[in-house]
């Protein structure tokens, strides 16, 4: 019988996590040997419990807030991707090394690949995508548009400092303006929030409705699904991308590396975790 492969996610909180459920489905669907389990770590029990992963108690796993800047340092190398955006949220074993990567950037292109395939049509990498909000999940997504061909990528945050940082950082097509600016409206042809905005179903960001028609809506926040940018945007007639998929498809990097198969995201899964948030 072949040993079995314990993986895990680690956070604090960590208990709303549904990475649990997806890699579960995952590991049965496919018949593996295998456990992928949520643990509550805090902060200053991170360096021990990256010692229990180097001494072959995993296979790997997924970090979460507030780790992933933290986690950076614990590990022997990380990829351009994660040294750009000085954050991980997967690690796994090579031989004695650990090694980290991020890839919420890649999980956010693989959805909109999924949900709205031609998304990244010249026309729309010409007029340039609105990314609100300045954390973490901002970093990424400016960071995946630019590199997938973005000819401007505008930062919109309250504190405009933030958004500058990030502009100055990755440079290239990166620009940043106010949020009071962008509630103005524009000509962008993919508007992205990634602010709290919206989550519970309260408030948004923006009004869709003041963009062109043809400008594709999506949001980071899943909970609920259909934020209220959301549903303005659908009530505009504009395209719109759920965020649910960025959590699907940011784990599937990991699972491949940690379990050998590159599992599919399919409708199933977005509706078992969907029953979980009702």
């Amino acid at each position: 019988m072949a040993e079995t492969k314990r993986a895990f996610v680690i956070g604090h909180p960590i208990s709303h996590s549904r990475s649990p459920l997806v890699h579960g489905m995952w590991l049965q669907h496919h018949a593996l040997e295998g456990t992928y389990i949520a643990h509550d770590v805090s902060p200053e029990n991170l360096l021990a419990f990256f010692n229990r992963i180097r001494a072959g108690e995993f296979v790997g796993g997924n970090i979460t807030l507030p780790h992933k800047e933290t986690a950076l340092e614990l590990v022997d190398e990380v990829d351009d991707t994660a040294r750009r955006l000085g954050a991980i949220n997967t690690v796994w074993m090579e031989g004695d090394r650990l090694l980290g990567t991020n890839t919420d950037g890649e999980g956010f292109l693989a959805n909109l690949d999924d949900r709205h395939p031609g998304w990244d049509a010249p026309a729309r990498l010409r007029a340039g995508a609105l990314v609100l909000g300045a954390g973490g999940a901002s970093r990424a997504i400016v960071m995946g548009l630019a590199d997938r061909g973005f000819q401007r990528v505008t930062v919109a945050n309250r504190t405009v400092a933030r958004g500058e940082a990030i502009a100055e950082e990755f440079g290239g097509p990166c620009d940043t303006i106010s949020i009071d600016e962008a509630s103005k409206g524009g000509d962008y042809g993919l508007i992205v929030n990634t602010t709290s905005l919206g989550m519970g179903g309260e408030g948004m960001p923006i009004d869709p409705a003041l963009f062109p028609r043809s400008t594709l809506v999506t949001d980071a926040v899943y909970t609920p699904l259909m934020t209220p940018l959301l549903l303005a945007a659908k009530a505009a007639g504009q395209p719109t991308v759920d965020g649910l998929g960025m959590l699907l498809y940011q784990a599937v990097p990991g699972f491949e590396r940690w379990f050998g198969i590159r599992p599919t995201v399919t409708n199933r899964i977005r509706e078992t975790v969907l029953a979980t948030m009702k």
